[in-house]
């Protein structure tokens, strides 16, 4: 059986990192990068992105060294991530700050209102649905990251955290300082706006959920396997039929719900920028279903329906 060569070079400088002799036709560039590891162990694996070409994509860990257009001698390029961090601490960092932060002003903790406020109950039923909203989404998210998500890539760089969470924490505290402040108005339309704000909101959510758990169910544990998700026998499911991410469809409507319940300037502008950044990844997500599969449904859309 021949054996490969690998030679590790510096993506930027072209410097000779690394030279790996005898390795088995079979190794994948996730064993590669172990080898990598050994003599270079700053840079861990998660942190290691092999190409190539310098400019080129990073190769995935499962590819296989003898199924790459390389010879005997391979010569791979690396690139640096950065620290990295698990997407599921990223996630429950991120979440978990909404929701105490949004708390801290439901119960009007002291130096947010005035010291004749602190602690004090806001006399309108929309400000407490809308903390039931607001800490039953966050909570949700939570058990979802815990219990239902699986990762195909298991972390991200380290600044991301900090990126997220200014977004996330930021417009909780906004919109939660409006909401509950001692002189926040009820909806212009009152119970009726609220009713049907709160029937947005619920109905979305549990679409949200429900597509979250046809997508895990697409993926075993473990594995990095893709396929086409498809609608189920659960009606929330069915706008797969439509769109390639109806949980962002679902996601922006529970937002766009919470904003009409609240009718509160921040939380339609938290729900704008959710929006186009949602887009953005719907749409990244839709290329790569096409691009991937000759067969994906052509009347879905990204993110909503015969639209957008």
């Amino acid at each position: 059986m021949k054996h490969y060569e690998v030679e590790i070079l510096d993506a930027k400088t072209r410097e000779k990192l690394c030279f790996l002799d005898k390795v088995e036709p079979q190794a994948t560039i996730a064993e590669i990068k172990n080898l990598f590891t050994k003599s270079h162990p700053q840079w861990y694996p998660a942190r290691q992105s092999l190409r190539l070409d310098p400019k080129g994509k990073s190769l995935k860990d499962e590819d296989v060294l003898q199924k790459l257009p390389v010879g005997t001698t391979a010569t791979l390029y690396f690139r640096d991530l950065g620290a990295q961090i698990s997407w599921v601490t990223v996630f429950l960092t991120e979440y978990a700050g909404p929701l105490f932060i949004y708390l801290l002003f439901y119960f009007r903790v002291p130096f947010i209102y005035g010291h004749r406020y602190d602690f004090t109950s806001s006399r309108h039923t929309v400000v407490h649905l809308a903390c039931i909203c607001h800490s039953f989404h966050y909570v949700k998210r939570l058990l979802e990251t815990l219990f239902v998500h699986r990762f195909s890539h298991g972390t991200m760089p380290l600044r991301n955290i900090f990126k997220n969470c200014t977004y996330y924490w930021g417009f909780a505290a906004w919109m939660a300082y409006y909401i509950n402040h001692p002189l926040y108005t009820p909806p212009t339309y009152g119970a009726q706006q609220v009713k049907l704000a709160l029937a947005i909101f619920v109905i979305c959510q549990l679409g949200n959920f429900s597509i979250h758990m046809a997508l895990r169910d697409l993926r075993p544990a473990g594995s990095k396997t893709r396929k086409i998700p498809y609608p189920t026998k659960n009606p929330f499911t069915w706008l797969f039929l439509l769109v390639s991410c109806p949980n962002y469809t679902y996601e922006v409507g529970s937002w766009i719900g919470f904003a009409i319940m609240t009718q509160c300037l921040p939380v339609a502008l938290f729900s704008l920028v959710g929006f186009t950044q949602m887009t953005i990844w719907a749409k990244g997500k839709h290329r790569s279903y096409l691009k991937e599969f000759r067969d994906y449904p052509p009347l879905r859309m990204p993110i909503i329906p015969f639209l957008l």
